[in-house]
């Protein structure tokens, strides 16, 4: 691999990954706290990770200079693959790094998850969506941030089926993500009464969906579900309409989309589909006060809820590294993320929240709508809020999850 060139601002650098990470003295090491973004640089995901989450990261850490301790940020290319995630984790953490953040799709970072749980670091998921790291798969050293199949499922299936979509068929992405957001969503369509009518389980990552929905098609199903993210969501949602399947009266269901999907389907072909995000640049002074920090950094500030993610998560963990001391932080990351419980977070992408005891973050959820084009005023604006869950509801009962750690 390349070893890239390096920058600094202010009291940390950022370095491409390579090899072998620049050597620190023992006194360099001691005061330095090492955090690696693991995520998508190349394929299916990396709009909605990949350069623009390490730009948010990188304001993170700017924003945190000068406290006492150096930050140093890397990165690297998990290409979707759990073999590659695994390596680049283990070769990270034995380098040196005291935290690894997002993961990427949901293989990679449970295979992340078991690393970084072996070695007692500290893994902050951003990206990854699989409920399972708050339940069957939880571990003491795992943050999980932004959104999960489970808030998702509950939000925008729950919202569809309310409004008369009782009749399902899924196209599902054939991995550890795609599979949880089928048996999550499917949950609540049975609990609401409604039917699920089949799925078909497609390669990750696609191309070309055509067999596909036929099958969704064939099934008169009153609502497709996707559940696919990505560049699979934006080729599934664009292949539909042209075989005009929504004007034959079925609702599609983008049950993982993101602001980034909508600039690239464009409001004429997204328009009226609903999502949830948990963070929308629009939403209020705060919100929009951090994407003008960031959007000379980013692509122009079209920032999506994993971006955000990125920067609130670490975030919380420097104050926390600054609150226990780096040297306690770097020790233990069992300890670390037990503080990041006990300590209150407050940021401008998700506002005052709280981080429970299986690890999920808590904060609201929005249902969205992609707005007409004629309703979107200014650049980037795509979304209307139909409602919010607050945090207490918005995310899988702890009770629920079966976090084999958690005490009655």
């Amino acid at each position: 691999m390349d070893l890239g060139r390096r920058g600094l601002l202010g009291a940390f650098a950022v370095t491409t990954l390579g090899s072998s990470l620049p050597t620190l003295s023992k006194a360099q090491a001691a005061n330095t706290i090492r955090i690696a973004l693991l995520c998508d640089f190349s394929g299916t995901y990396r709009d909605v990770t990949g350069p623009t989450e390490l730009a948010c990261i990188k304001q993170a850490a700017a924003e945190f200079a000068n406290r006492g301790f150096n930050i140093e940020v890397i990165y690297g290319d998990n290409q979707n693959r759990a073999d590659v995630g695994s390596n680049l984790s283990r070769q990270w953490i034995d380098q040196g790094v005291d935290v690894i953040v997002d993961g990427g799709a949901s293989s990679v970072a449970l295979a992340a998850n078991e690393i970084v749980r072996e070695k007692n670091k500290v893994f902050l998921n951003t990206s990854s969506a699989t409920s399972d790291l708050t339940g069957s798969k939880c571990s003491p050293n795992t943050v999980h941030w932004t959104y999960d199949t489970y808030m998702l499922a509950k939000s925008t299936g729950g919202a569809l089926v309310k409004a008369g979509g009782d009749t399902w068929f899924f196209v599902t992405a054939d991995y550890a993500f795609g599979h949880a957001l089928e048996r999550d969503t499917g949950d609540f369509v049975k609990a609401a009464g409604g039917r699920i009518l089949g799925a078909t389980r497609h390669p990750f990552p696609s191309s070309d969906f055509s067999s596909f929905l036929v099958q969704a098609q064939s099934s008169r199903a009153k609502v497709i579900g996707f559940a696919n993210a990505g560049g699979d969501t934006i080729n599934c949602i664009k292949q539909a309409a042209e075989f005009g399947i929504t004007r034959r009266g079925t609702k599609l269901a983008a049950l993982l989309m993101f602001l980034t999907d909508v600039h690239a389907l464009g409001l004429q072909t997204a328009q009226g589909l609903v999502c949830t995000e948990t963070f929308y640049w629009d939403l209020n002074e705060r919100t929009r006060a951090f994407t003008n920090r960031v959007k000379a950094q980013t692509n122009n500030g079209l920032l999506c809820m994993n971006h955000a993610g990125g920067y609130a998560a670490v975030l919380h963990y420097l104050k926390t590294v600054a609150d226990m001391g780096v040297a306690r932080a770097k020790a233990n990351g069992v300890e670390t993320v037990n503080r990041m419980k006990a300590m209150p977070c407050d940021d401008d992408c998700f506002g005052p929240g709280t981080i429970r005891q299986d690890g999920r973050k808590l904060h609201p959820a929005y249902l969205l709508e992609v707005k007409k084009p004629e309703e979107s005023k200014h650049q980037y604006d795509y979304y209307k809020v139909l409602g919010v869950t607050p945090p207490g509801e918005a995310f899988r009962p702890l009770a629920e999850g079966g976090c084999a750690f958690v005490r009655a």
